[in-house]
């Protein structure tokens, strides 16, 4: 009974954060006229944007003439949704239903916690981490996109094949849930994780595509996107008015971008940079020669930070994708990446104060909006540095010590062990 108790006192713990921080969150929701709040700002996106499409989605077609639609054709499903509730308008029933995904992952990483070996410490990250977001989860369908980045990650630990298919689906939805799969150990895990999630993408896709038109239209909206305010390049170039720059400010493809002399070529820049991000996880997955229980998570976190840093647009709403990952990493007592969840967390924290506090000075190129974003991004790019450096010594084999320490039971010392647990 004793133990019972012990057991179930960190579950229950979790519980009431939950509770208490939703409450908070919803209270926030309902008082968004507050100018701190964003003065009606975060919601709006739901009922206005979502719920436009959502007219569109009932009739059969993808938004193919909206330059704001920039979203695979998952996202789709998760705007209607709401027609499951029809008892409700449909912003309550995307908020409602937003909740009880919310309450999916808290409950997966609580469950992934409590297996031998593991750590609760996930949940607890998730459950108190995302309300420094604010009321903003609750207005975005990102927290959707990353429980089944989630799920992937902790279902692949079982059965590869059910990894790559919450994989794919996720990546239907918000394209980057593809990346968790870059750290599935190599074989037969790979080879399972890999052919599902392709199998089960093109499936989905192929559904998709009988059921609406124009599900690819998102590919020409999305390729016009320029450089967004709160990117590094946009932390440049706010930084650049200082200096004379002559551009500004303008709302364009559902997001605050700057126009002007030299965007073009920040923007190429950043493209570059994430195609050299691509390639060193490319030589990481190359060089990697010990795998654990922890480096598919680890892997998934450092690869969504290096494009998150490189990205011409770096939306408030990232932050919960970070969350998310960093707490599947803490789920697990041999994870490397606590000093980047702690970073995360401070991230978290200073985009908050960018938005919706302070975006106004942001938009305006003012000292504030600018130190905050170099702020911001500043830890970011910490974060994503450390990550990649400890993700690839934490993989490389430990040649100093194997003489005088044996080794743990890491993947490559034990191959068919390895795959029997993956």
């Amino acid at each position: 009974m004793n133990r019972l108790r012990a057991n179930s006192g960190p579950v229950l713990g979790v519980t009431a954060l939950w509770l208490a921080t939703r409450a908070l969150m919803l209270w926030l929701l309902t008082h968004d006229n507050a100018p701190l709040l964003g003065g009606g700002t975060v919601p709006r996106e739901v009922w206005r944007l979502y719920g436009d499409w959502y007219g569109v989605l009932a009739h059969g077609s993808f938004p193919t003439h909206d330059t704001l639609w920039q979203y695979p054709p998952g996202a789709g499903v998760v705007l209607l949704a709401p027609r499951l509730l029809p008892w409700l308008t449909y912003f309550q029933a995307f908020v409602v239903l937003t909740l009880a995904v919310d309450a999916l992952v808290t409950a997966a990483l609580t469950r992934a916690g409590r297996l031998p070996g593991r750590s609760l410490l996930g949940a607890a990250l998730w459950t108190g981490g995302l309300p420094l977001l604010l009321h903003l989860p609750l207005a975005r369908y990102d927290v959707q996109a990353t429980a089944l980045a989630v799920l992937s990650l902790l279902a692949a630990g079982r059965s590869p094949r059910a990894g790559g298919v919450y994989g794919a689906l996720g990546a239907l939805v918000k394209v980057w849930p593809a990346l968790v799969l870059l750290g599935t150990p190599r074989g037969r895990a790979s080879r399972g994780a890999w052919g599902w999630a392709a199998a089960a993408g093109a499936a989905a896709f192929g559904v998709l595509a009988v059921l609406f038109d124009h599900p690819l239209s998102f590919l020409r909206e999305q390729g016009g996107r320029g450089v967004q305010i709160e990117s590094f390049g946009g932390t440049a170039l706010n930084l650049a008015r200082h200096a004379g720059w002559p551009g500004r400010a303008r709302y364009r493809y559902g997001a605050t971008e700057l126009v002007g002399p030299q965007v073009h070529a920040v923007a190429t820049a950043s493209l570059a940079l994430t195609v050299a991000a691509f390639a060193l996880l490319v030589l990481w997955r190359v060089r990697a020669r010990r795998w654990s229980e922890a480096t598919p998570f680890d892997a998934a976190l450092c690869a969504v930070l290096l494009f998150t840093v490189t990205s011409r647009v770096i939306s408030p709403q990232y932050m919960i994708w970070l969350l998310g990952l960093a707490a599947v990493c803490l789920t697990s007592r041999h994870t490397g990446q606590r000093p980047v969840a702690a970073l995360v967390v401070a991230a978290a924290v200073l985009s908050t104060l960018a938005f919706p506090m302070h975006y106004g000075d942001v938009i305006d190129g003012t000292w504030t909006g600018c130190l905050l974003m170099l702020a911001r991004n500043g830890i970011l790019a910490a974060a994503a540095a450390l990550s990649f450096v400890r993700l690839w010594r934490s993989s490389q084999p430990y040649e100093d010590t194997m003489q005088t320490t044996e080794p743990g039971p890491d993947f490559e010392r034990l191959p068919d062990r390895a795959l029997s647990l993956s």
